[in-house]
């Protein structure tokens, strides 16, 4: 394959001018958010490797792919809702983006967030039960299959279905990897490591009953043209089991992370009773989640 092969992979599908400003704008702002803090090489790594995924994901020739086999579209989505957001948020960029900002509109960005409104708007952002239940709810309710077929044919609902996955990758992710005691952190640090087992749980149910369902759940894809030779029941296979062990594998990696944090702030003498059981509880499912994944 030549060069300009390969080039033509990265020609976007469907152009979004408003896909390519949100990129630019946090990109810019990482970049002039570095000036003021010390980033490591680690966290621009992470960070970049992040916003890369999503990029190649949303907006390149696998768009074309995506909407033409279901086990492209579960990977796309597998990047959009959990790789992509949480390796962008595990390079903690909040801070830096701020800093970037001119110093007025940091005034007015602090000011707005001291009133009703400000705090509102965070505490629906950050709440640990709303942001939990609704990262389930965005992967499975896009899985209907009369909800999928309407939403791979309208390119309006095709672009909700992906930025709502996206943003609820990041609201989750930004309390799952948060590093703080509780308080301040909205997410107590043993419910940081038990979130992951339960938003897990139903996705991989949902993958396992797409892998192992024998008739074909999406005939759209067969209605509009399979993009690669091969049988429904193949594709939706592959799929599913996209959804049942590599999706579940990210989730177990941020488990890890935040009993990371939590055994940090334990040996620090910063946590609460119960957040100490959750070490207990977290650690019998990590084992009992390898088991089902590896069955």
């Amino acid at each position: 394959m030549s060069g300009m092969d390969y080039l033509g992979w990265l020609v976007p599908w469907e152009f979004s001018p408003s896909l390519v400003a949100a990129f630019v704008a946090a990109s810019v702002l990482f970049i002039r958010g570095q000036r003021v803090h010390r980033v490591t090489k680690a966290r621009q790594f992470l960070f970049w490797t992040g916003m890369a995924l999503l990029y190649l994901s949303l907006h390149t020739r696998v768009d074309y792919y995506a909407e033409r086999m279901f086990f492209i579209h579960r990977i796309q989505h597998l990047v959009l809702h959990h790789l992509g957001p949480l390796l962008v948020m595990a390079a903690f960029p909040g801070s830096v983006m701020r800093a970037a900002l001119p110093m007025a509109w940091r005034v007015r960005l602090r000011d707005f967030l001291r009133t009703g409104a400000g705090r509102a708007l965070v505490g629906v952002l950050t709440h640990k039960y709303l942001v939990p239940a609704l990262f389930v709810f965005l992967v499975l309710v896009w899985l209907i299959p009369s909800v999928q077929f309407y939403s791979m044919l309208d390119w309006r609902l095709y672009r909700l279905m992906n930025w709502s996955v996206v943003i609820s990758g990041f609201m989750y992710w930004n309390l799952i990897l948060d590093r703080r005691p509780s308080p301040p952190a909205a997410m107590s640090p043993g419910g940081r490591v038990l979130s992951p087992v339960l938003t897990m749980a139903p996705q991989m149910v949902a993958g396992a009953v797409i892998a192992f369902t024998e008739s074909d759940i999406y005939p759209l894809f067969d209605l509009c043209g399979r993009a690669i030779a091969m049988s429904a029941q193949t594709d939706q296979t592959i799929g599913g089991l996209t959804m049942w062990i590599p999706a579940a594998m990210i989730e177990v990696f941020g488990l890890m992370v935040a009993l990371g944090t939590l055994m940090r702030l334990s040996a620090k003498g910063r946590l609460r009773p119960e957040d100490r059981q959750a070490i207990d509880r977290a650690r019998r499912q990590i084992n009992a989640d390898k088991t089902a994944i590896g069955s």
